[in-house]
């Protein structure tokens, strides 16, 4: 049975070790580690911590080491290949079949992490030979220490075809072009990859080198030249700088995310640590889970220019599926034309930092895109602002981040276009009548009517109390019976004012699902609601079949529901709901008029708009009626 080191990386990369070691012994929490009393040896104070992030524990007290893998060996007593099969088992993971032409290359590929040491070692020998001159050179104009030059492993790669394939001959030329080393093309003769470049090596999260980059030196294009894809190296799945900032980031709390490896080492040049970077690829979503298992928000400061920002919004569209509560990401913009080597030079760590604190969050930067995506002069134009924002939180997976971004959305384009409201006239004071054979304007007398009633109680409170509970509950039960409804109103029932919290998360709920999915049923609504804590309200009120409305009912036995007329009054009892509670609060500014002014024209208005409401409520009694 071959097992490949990519393959037992990610059976490793699958396990909580804190919660594998928790099985059997009790382990707390202590910041971003675990700790336990060591169960290797006897001790009554912990000194025995568990990293998750870097898959590893270590006892300080009898220096005790390993993996998950180690752990089920040397604690549970099996042998290597039961542990790796328990572990996979657990992990959903297969464990390969017996191929020896696998065993073979798994034997290559352990050994690649020697071709790109060695050339690692060799590298920082040429830069410190007479002919790295020029490239040390170009490290002090940049500002770049001996010191930061050893810790990041600087070294130099000559110009010339075959000075590292000489100098690394005791490896086989296949397994140097296999490391990405050497280049081979059809069927001439390999060579080396990197010439005339400052070389920069790339770790794993172990501080394993398994790739390199390498900057130009001089004129010549490309500027940066990373290595290929390998068995040791995936660019999509690498972050640089991830050994160093990783500890780091426990200290700051924080994880920075620049644009490539100089703006990592500049930062740390001014002594900011914390920051990591993709390597020539946009954010991947296996690059969001290593930044995001270190801190739940990560900042990422791209350029200021229009490359950088483009940047950034690619990375905003591929973490939106990925969203979950507690974890999103904040943006830090950096001036037009300047990186972070720029700022640190200009302003030190003070300057960067005071950019960092004044982040976005994500949902400020999709709004802050979209807004100035284009005009917003028409409602065609507003209407795509609408339809772009909601396809950005329907790319979101979970349900209630997503809930939550659409509020956040609607809320905003609410403010947008908000319409300018007339001003309340002014109250004025009342006079009496003139005299007979006075007037105040007309020949005619003024005499209120004394059929005028003060506004009612209910009336008052329709803008404190939302609609009344029972209309609200039959709505939301015939919505629950026939979701194709909800894309023809959901302007409408959005704007639905709702006294109850449990009806109003319900029905958002309901307005996020039914615009997300088409042809949508009555069994499949409530298997998406299922998980959510709505859905004992929604089984409750799909029970409540006796409020009488033709889409509230359950068929009965042997009982045939006309389904055609259910949608058309439930279409019909949206309108009228919505038209009910707009009524009333116009209800109440005219009511405030008419006491202001007492005048024909605000009487008038107000017996109006009451002949209104009574009509509204002949409707809605005759849909309960099945009248209609």
């Amino acid at each position: 049975m071959t097992l490949t080191p990519q393959w037992l990386d990610e059976l490793r990369a699958r396990v909580t070790l804190s919660t594998l070691i928790g099985r059997t012994v009790k382990v707390t929490r202590a910041g971003r580690e675990y700790k336990a009393c060591c169960p290797f040896h006897n001790e009554k104070t912990p000194s025995f911590t568990i990293n998750d992030e870097k898959g590893f524990y270590h006892c300080f007290g009898c220096s005790a080491h390993g993996d998950a893998i180690r752990w089920m060996t040397d604690q549970r007593g099996l042998s290597f290949m039961d542990a790796v099969k328990e572990l996979a088992a657990e992990a959903g993971m297969d464990v390969p079949a017996a191929d020896p032409r696998a065993a073979k290359k798994a034997e290559e590929a352990a050994s690649l992490r020697d071709v790109v040491q060695g050339a690692a070692d060799w590298f920082t020998q040429q830069l410190g030979s007479s002919n790295g001159a020029p490239a040390r050179e170009y490290l002090a104009k940049r500002g770049i220490s001996e010191a930061t030059r050893k810790t990041f492993g600087f070294g130099l790669a000559p110009d010339s075809r075959s000075a590292l394939k000489e100098a690394l001959k005791k490896f086989p030329t296949a397994m140097l072009v296999e490391s990405g080393m050497l280049i081979a093309v059809d069927d001439k003769e390999p060579y080396d990859r990197f010439r005339g470049r400052l070389m920069i090596p790339i770790r794993d999260a172990r501080g394993r080198v398994i790739a390199f980059g390498g900057r130009i030196l001089g004129d010549g294009e490309p500027k940066y030249l990373n290595s290929p894809d390998t068995p040791l190296f995936d660019k999509g799945r690498v972050l640089y700088n991830l050994d160093k900032a990783s500890p780091a980031s426990r200290q700051t709390n924080r994880i920075i995310v620049v644009e490539g490896y100089m703006d990592v080492i500049a930062l740390a040049e001014a002594g900011i640590a914390d920051a990591v970077a993709p390597l020539g690829t946009a954010l991947t979503e296996a690059q969001l889970g290593l930044i995001w298992r270190m801190v739940p928000v990560p900042i990422l400061c791209f350029d200021g220019d229009a490359a950088g920002q483009k940047a950034a919004m690619r990375a905003a569209m591929r973490a939106l599926p990925l969203l979950r509560p507690g974890f999103s990401l904040a943006f830090a913009t950096l001036p037009a034309g300047q990186d972070p080597d720029d700022i640190v030079r200009a302003r030190g760590a003070e300057g960067f930092n005071a950019i960092l604190e004044d982040t976005q969050p994500l949902v400020e930067r999709l709004w802050a895109h979209e807004v100035s995506a284009g005009p917003l002069a028409t409602p065609e134009e507003r209407a795509a602002l609408k339809t772009r924002l909601l396809a950005h939180a329907d790319a979101i997976e979970d349900a209630d981040v997503r809930h939550h971004y659409r509020e956040a959305f609607r809320e905003r384009l609410d403010a947008l276009f908000a319409r300018q409201r007339p001003e309340r006239p002014q109250r004025q004071p009342w006079t009496p009548n003139p005299p007979r054979g006075g007037s105040y304007g007309g020949n005619r007398r003024f005499v209120p009517d004394p059929r005028l009633q003060p506004p009612a109680d209910e009336t008052r409170s329709i803008g404190q109390a939302g609609i009344a509970a029972p209309l609200i509950a039959a709505l939301i039960g015939g919505l629950l019976r026939y979701p194709g409804i909800i894309r023809r109103h959901d302007e409408e029932l959005a704007r639905l004012a709702i006294g109850d919290p449990q009806d109003a998360e319900l029905l958002d709920a309901m307005l996020d699902i039914g615009l997300r999915q088409e042809g949508l049923d009555c069994e499949g609504l409530l298997a998406i609601l299922e998980p959510m804590k709505v859905y004992n309200r929604a089984t409750t009120l799909l029970r409540a079949d006796g409020m009488h409305f033709s889409f509230n009912r359950s068929p009965k036995k042997n009982e045939a529901i006309d389904h055609n007329r259910a949608q058309r009054e439930l279409s019909e009892f949206i309108s009228l709901v919505n038209t009910q509670a707009e009524l009333k609060m116009r209800r109440l500014h005219a009511d405030e008029i008419a006491r202001a002014r007492l005048d024909e024209q605000s009487i008038a208005e107000q017996q109006r708009l009451r002949a209104m409401d009574e009509d509204l409520m002949h409707r809605l009694q005759a849909l309960r009626e099945g009248s209609v």
